[in-house]
C-alpha cells in the first residue's frame, strides 16, 4: 500500500467506510476578525512570524512597539511565553526583528501568502455494503459494540481487558489538537468537552461554537483520531481505548490542511491554560519536515513551539506525538528531505536530525510514537531511532504485511468520520491516539499524578517489546531497517507497547 509512505503531514483515508446516519452538512464557524493594521511595507506578500522575546511585561511592551515600527502587525501575543505573532508585507521583517534589543529570535512561518493555498486531498470513501455491516454486528459479543471485532487494535495494547475493570474517569480531559473533530458524531457526542475545544488556525482563539469542527471539505483525520481516543461504549460504532473520559477538538490546521507555527502556539497554551491532561499529535508543524536550528527563520519556529509546549506540560498536560510516516531513522546522521517547504518550492535537502527537528514530536518533554501493525511488528511506514522513540502502539499497516485475526478484515485501524460514518485510517497519526488513552487511563487511575509521572507509569507499565532482527517486513529477502537496543529501550518500540490493562491496574 503505497499511500502509507507518502509524505504527506496526515495519515491518508482507505477508501472503506462504514455509514450508519446521514451526512450532517455543517459548516465551520467565521474566524474572529483580525486586529487594526499599522502601516507596513507593500513590496512582499503577507506572511505570518513568530517573534520570541524575554517574558518581562516590559521587553514585551518594547518588542510589541518594534513589531509596528518595522511594519508589522501583532495579531496576538502569548506574553507568558514570551511569544508574539505577526503579520507583514515587509521580506525583511524577521531579519529587522532579530537585531531588536529583547528578541530571541523570529522568523516566518510560512512561505505561501495569507491565505496559504496548497493541494491537500482527503479522498473519496466508499461505503460498506449492508452485507458487510451485518456481518459485523453479528460477531459483537456481549458487552461489545457493534463494530468492536473489526478492532483488533484493541486487544492488541489489552484494552478490551482494561474497560472490564473502567472506562476511564470523565474528569480527565484529552484534546485533539488536529484539523477539527466532528461533535455532532454519535461515537463521539456523549464525551465532548465544548468548553475545552476551540479554533486556533489564525494563530488566536476563535471560541465561536463550532469553530473546531472541520468543513465538509476538510480532512476527517481529527474525527478519527478524537474516536480511537475516546469513542463512548454506547452500542453505536467503535470504542475507544479510554471511552469513559472526555476529548475536546482544538482545530489548528487551516482548511488546506497546513499546521502553521502559529495555530500549534495556540494549540499548546488553550491547552495547557484549560487544564487538558493528555495532547494528541498527530502531524508535524509546516512548511519544515525537519526544522534546521541553524536556519534563524526555523530556529524561530522550534523556540516558539518548544516553550508553548513546555508551558503545557508544567501546567500538568502530557504532549504525545506520532513520529512519521517515511520510515526515516531519526538517530540517523543525515535524511534526505525532499518535501520542504511544503508550501513554497520543495528541494531534496539532506538534514542533520541530531540538529533539525521534525516539531513537536522531537521536542523535549513530548512523548514520541511509533507505530506497529497487526502482528505487533513496526509499521512498515513507521518512523524510528534509538534515543527518539519513546513507545510503540497500533496504527495499522497494509494487509499484505501485517494480516490481523479474524473476525478483523483490515489491518488498518477503525474509527469515526465526520458525518456520522466510520472508515480506515493508517499511520502513525493512529498509533499516537492509542499512546492518548492509555495515557488517560493512567490519569484517571492516578488523577493526582503531574504530567512527569503519568509519562514515568507510560514507559515503566509498557510491555517490553524487543528488536525484530532481520526485519524484512514485506518478505522480499531485503532489510527493510535496522533495529538497535535492548527489549525494553529500542529504537523501533521504544520502552514497548502500550499496556491499557496495567494502566488501571498498576
Amino acid at each position: 500500500m503505497a499511500h502509507l509512505r507518502s509524505r504527506r503531514r496526515l495519515a491518508l483515508a482507505v477508501p472503506v467506510v462504514l455509514s450508519l446516519t446521514a451526512s450532517l452538512g455543517f459548516l465551520p464557524a467565521v474566524a474572529s476578525a483580525s486586529p487594526a493594521t499599522a502601516p507596513q511595507a507593500t513590496d512582499g506578500p503577507n506572511l505570518s512570524y513568530v517573534v520570541n522575546t524575554r517574558t518581562d511585561a516590559r521587553t514585551i511592551a518594547s518588542v510589541r512597539q518594534a513589531v509596528v515600527r518595522n511594519g508589522g502587525t501583532v495579531v496576538a501575543g502569548y506574553d507568558r511565553i514570551g511569544v508574539l505573532v505577526a503579520h507583514s508585507t515587509d521580506p525583511d521583517f524577521a531579519r529587522r526583528m532579530r537585531a531588536v534589543r529583547g528578541v530571541d529570535s523570529a522568523g516566518a512561518t510560512r512561505h505561501a501568502p495569507l491565505p496559504a493555498a496548497s493541494t491537500t486531498d482527503v479522498g473519496t470513501p466508499k461505503v460498506l455494503s449492508a452485507a458487510q455491516m451485518a456481518e459485523a454486528r453479528a460477531e459483537a459479543g456481549a458487552g461489545q459494540d457493534p463494530l468492536e471485532p473489526l478492532q483488533w487494535d484493541l486487544p492488541a495494547i489489552k484494552a478490551d481487558k482494561a474497560h472490564e475493570k473502567t472506562l476511564g474517569s470523565p474528569h480527565v480531559t484529552v484534546a485533539v489538537i488536529d484539523t477539527g473533530v466532528d461533535d455532532t458524531h454519535p461515537d463521539i457526542a456523549p464525551n465532548f468537552d465544548r468548553a475545552a475545544s476551540v479554533n486556533c488556525v489564525s494563530g488566536k482563539a476563535d471560541t465561536t461554537d463550532g469553530a473546531w469542527r472541520p468543513s465538509a471539505s476538510e480532512s476527517p483525520h481529527g474525527t478519527h483520531v478524537a474516536g480511537e481516543i475516546a469513542a463512548a461504549k454506547n452500542g453505536v460504532g467503535v470504542t475507544g481505548v479510554a471511552p469513559g473520559v472526555k476529548v475536546a477538538g482544538i482545530k489548528v490546521a487551516n482548511p488546506d490542511g497546513y499546521f502553521y507555527t502559529e495555530a500549534v502556539v495556540c494549540g499548546f497554551m488553550w491547552a495547557a491554560e484549560h487544564h487538558v491532561d493528555v495532547t494528541n499529535n498527530s502531524y508535524y508543524t509546516d512548511p519544515w519536515y525537519f526544522n534546521c536550528t541553524d536556519d534563524p527563520d526555523q530556529k524561530a519556529l522550534v523556540d516558539a513551539v518548544t516553550r508553548a509546549s513546555r508551558y503545557a506540560e508544567k501546567k500538568g498536560t502530557v504532549n504525545v506525538a506520532a513520529a512519521g510516516n517515511e520510515n526515516y531513522d531519526l538517530a540517523s546522521h543525515s535524511i534526505t528531505d525532499p518535501v520542504s517547504p511544503n508550501d513554497g518550492t520543495p528541494s531534496d535537502r539532506v538534514i542533520d536530525p541530531h540538529r533539525c527537528f521534525d516539531i513537536p514530536t522531537q521536542l523535549p518533554g513530548v512523548v514520541t510514537v511509533a507505530a506497529t501493525g497487526a502482528k505487533g511488528l513496526k509499521s512498515s511506514f513507521s518512523n524510528y531511532g534509538l534515543g527518539v522513540i519513546d513507545i510503540a502502539a497500533p496504527g495499522g499497516d497494509s494487509t499484505a504485511y501485517q494480516q490481523p485475526a479474524p473476525p478483523a478484515t483490515s489491518g488498518l485501524i477503525l474509527g469515526p468520520l465526520p458525518g456520522g460514518r466510520w472508515g480506515y485510517m493508517a499511520g502513525t497519526s493512529m498509533a499516537t491516539p492509542h499512546v492518548v488513552g492509555v495515557a488517560a487511563l493512567i490519569k484517571s487511575t492516578h488523577p493526582h499524578a503531574p504530567a512527569a509521572l503519568v509519562k514515568a507509569l507510560l514507559y515503566a507499565e509498557a510491555d517490553a517489546t524487543p528488536c525484530t532482527d532481520p526485519y524484512d517486513i514485506n518478505g522480499d529477502g531485503k532489510v527493510d531497517a535496522v533495529c538497535q537496543g535492548p527489549r525494553n529501550r529500542n529504537g523501533f518500540y521504544g520502552w514497548g507497547t502500550a499496556d491499557a490493562l496495567a494502566a488501571v491496574t498498576k
